[in-house]
């Protein structure tokens, strides 16, 4: 029986079913099918007891029905590569369940054993599946048993055969968590091809684990919450999309069922890559589905939750913690324009301290400057000697200025002695045996700027303890500079590479390098604490399982960008670029999202004197959020939720809750030219009281605001 009659006849029967009682409920429908089915007050999922596909899906209190059609139910699909054939495909469309069994009033388990392969024969694999529904939280736990002579790269599970809207009319988007910001793509009633015409039959997007744990299914009222609840990342997941049979003209996806004699349906699956050895077992990381009212702020709520069973409580410098701002000075990029020797930083420092900046992000120290002999962290003799930076970061600490380094331990400059003779041996491969690396950035220039002479790189392989050992040593060298603290550069990536297969580095491959930057940085931290407890460990937009390490984040933000990160996290210490000489917008979406100031006049290529528009103006901000600090620092930040604000021309807002329950609202007119009049609308206020960078002090509220162009007020509840 192939799968088209197989799925149809599961379809007829359940169809027949409803239509001996119009009045039946899904769940009812169902039973009558003969599926198997968990259910409790939110959810209602059913399985077809033969084949194991889940075939139906409803969130009761909102009727929608999430899968629809039983035809087009899916149980799993897995990838088992032959050596002459990569393309073999195991489809539980095409397998028969050993059993599906009822084992509890909220789990269903389901095996599948001997899988037929599309081309390599029947394979001694065993499948089992736990599906739990508790709370409604619906919970995919799975077990493989491997006892065939080929891996098992990829498993499907679970799998949406006919993902639907609540009505046909309904906008629906993918969002994720990527450098600390969501970021969405429509999937209904528009979707795109995202990998390219060229490599998949049906219009397809992915969204990736190492970006972001979670993947909502977002409409304007409701959505779904599907995670990977798995904080050692063991291995890369993916949530991904595909569009059947494919679009009409600008990517309209059809409204109808059926187009050409072909179901249209839109399939949604996560797809695990275990990369399971012949003769060896891989338990799954558990995936959970969730539905809740509202929008994104509700998703996060549900990863807040299973956040906060593993995330703990991390240590953070006090001073990092505080109201305070930071210069990012480059003082070398990979082509020895050696701009700021190590003897002319007091210059530096002074300034920082005479205006009120706590930090120093000292970019390109290290010898071949930024981007060039990483990762090296050695001084650069071009630049000055050992001796002369060490002074420098001392004079920084008694001027009360924090000097942090930066540095890029996963990478290595392929022009270097260094790499040639010792990190070679380290560097990730692919499948084929080749080595991975990267183009690199361009500095100075003009044969630099063309990409000629960029000193490629190549991506080391943080799964090799070997290598840690060696970007430790590194590390260290940081330490006895005595600097409070360094930056990660890229430490939310590996320029793409996800998976080595190096075959002696000292593990089975493949390597996973995202769970590899956990042992990683644990080690850095050791070698740390046995220096300074303190030592502030910060990194550039680390992925969210690394922040319990890599504690203060840094980030580029602008007027769009949905800053996820920070309503997760109220206080955790987040940190944002202002680059412009008359830098206002961005400095009062600073203010609004509690970011920390990073000056970066002349692309952080300059003094931190450069652009007195933008200093005058930041300082104003800081020394706000240190005059109304319980209101705008150390209160909860909760985004747009809380209140509402309405005006004449374009206006953004934040609202934050204090200890004792007080309201503020920072509230910032996105007109260049014009003033606002904005209206507040907060339930049950008591007396309002505004300031302004500006006018700091508070004057009671009466009224609209009348808020300047490229203004900022800050309302507080008193």
């Amino acid at each position: 029986m192939d799968r088209r009659t197989f799925n149809k006849l599961a379809g007829l029967a359940a169809i027949g079913a409803l239509t001996e009682n119009a009045q039946l409920s899904s769940a009812q429908a169902a039973a009558a099918a003969g599926e198997v089915i968990l259910q409790d007050s939110d959810l209602m999922v059913a399985f077809d007891p033969v084949s194991g596909a889940l075939t139906r899906m409803e969130r009761k209190s909102t009727q929608w029905t999430i899968e629809r059609r039983p035809a087009l139910g899916v149980s799993f699909r897995l990838h088992a590569p032959l050596p002459q054939q990569r393309t073999n495909f195991v489809f539980g469309t095409k397998q028969r369940a050993a059993s599906v069994q009822k084992i509890s009033d909220n789990q269903v388990r389901l095996q599948w054993k001997d899988l037929v392969s599309e081309h390599g024969g029947v394979l001694p694999i065993t499948f089992t599946a736990i599906v739990t529904l508790k709370d409604g939280a619906l919970t995919f736990e799975g077990t493989l048993k491997n006892e065939s002579s080929l891996p098992v790269e990829t498993i499907d599970y679970p799998y949406f055969g006919d993902l639907n809207p609540p009505t046909p009319d309904t906008r629906m988007q993918a969002e994720h968590l990527w450098v600390g910001a969501l970021s969405g793509d429509e999937i209904y009633p528009h979707f795109s091809n995202a990998l390219g015409y060229w490599g998949v039959r049906f219009p397809t997007k992915t969204i990736n684990s190492n970006q972001s744990q979670f993947c909502f299914i977002q409409t304007p009222q409701q959505g779904i919450y599907v995670a990977m609840h798995d904080p050692a990342i063991r291995y890369l997941l993916q949530f991904t999309f595909e569009q059947h049979p494919g679009n009409t003209e600008a990517d309209i996806v059809p409204r109808q069922d059926e187009i050409s004699g072909l179901p249209v349906h839109l399939e949604f699956r996560t797809c695990h890559f275990i990369f399971a050895h012949p003769h060896s077992s891989v338990d799954l990381a558990p995936v959970v589905m969730r539905t809740y009212d509202g929008d994104w702020h509700a998703g996060l709520e549900v990863y807040k939750q299973w956040r906060s069973t593993w995330f703990g409580k991390p240590h953070i410098a006090p001073w990092a913690l505080d109201v305070h701002s930071w210069l990012q000075l480059r003082v070398d990029g990979a082509e020895q324009d050696f701009s700021v020797p190590y003897h002319a930083l007091p210059k530096y420092i002074d300034e920082c301290a005479a205006n009120g900046v706590t930090a120093i992000q000292l970019v390109g120290w290290n010898h071949g400057g930024q981007d060039g002999g990483d990762p090296s962290l050695d001084t650069d003799p071009g630049m000055g000697t050992w001796e002369e930076l060490h002074q420098a970061v001392l004079h920084a600490r008694s001027k009360g200025v924090k000097m942090i380094l930066f540095g890029k331990p996963i990478f290595a400059d392929m022009s270097t002695e260094f790499y040639k003779k010792e990190l070679c041996k380290y560097e990730a491969t692919d499948p084929y045996g080749n080595k991975y690396e990267s183009g690199s950035y361009s500095y100075t220039t003009p044969t630099q700027l063309a990409g000629i002479n960029n000193r490629r790189r190549a991506i080391m392989d943080v799964c090799s303890q070997t290598y840690r050992d060696v970007a430790t040593r590194e590390f260290e060298k940081t330490l006895a500079l005595g600097a409070a603290g360094w930056l990660f550069d890229e430490v939310m990536q590996h320029n793409g590479v996800i998976y080595s297969f190096s075959p002696d580095h000292g593990y089975n491959p493949p390597g996973y390098l995202f769970n590899s930057d956990i042992p990683l940085v644990k080690q850095f931290r050791a070698a740390a604490d046995k220096v300074d407890p303190d030592f502030l460990f910060s990194g550039e937009g680390p992925g969210d399982w690394l922040m319990p390490y890599y504690t203060l984040g840094y980030y580029r933000i602008g007027p769009g960008t949905r800053h996820a990160l920070r309503y997760l996290d109220s206080q955790a210490p987040l940190m944002a670029a202002v680059t412009g000489f008359d830098d206002r917008e961005k400095l009062n979406l600073i203010l609004a999202y509690r970011y920390i100031i990073s000056y970066e006049p002349y692309n952080f290529k300059g003094h931190v004197t450069d652009f007195p528009l933008t200093l005058t103006y930041g300082k104003k901000i800081d020394d706000l959020r240190r005059k109304y600090k319980a209101w705008i620092w150390d209160a909860e930040f909760r985004d747009g939720l809380g209140a509402n604000v309405t005006a004449d021309g374009a206006v953004r807002y934040t609202v934050f809750r204090n200890a004792s329950g007080k309201r503020a609202l920072v509230v910032i007119n996105q007109e260049t030219a014009k003033a606002i009049r904005a209206t507040l609308d907060i339930p049950n206020p008591g007396s309002l009281m505004a300031a302004t960078p500006e006018q700091p002090g508070a004057q009671p509220v009466s009224g609209p605001l009348q808020i300047p162009a490229r203004s900022v007020v800050v309302v507080m509840e008193q």
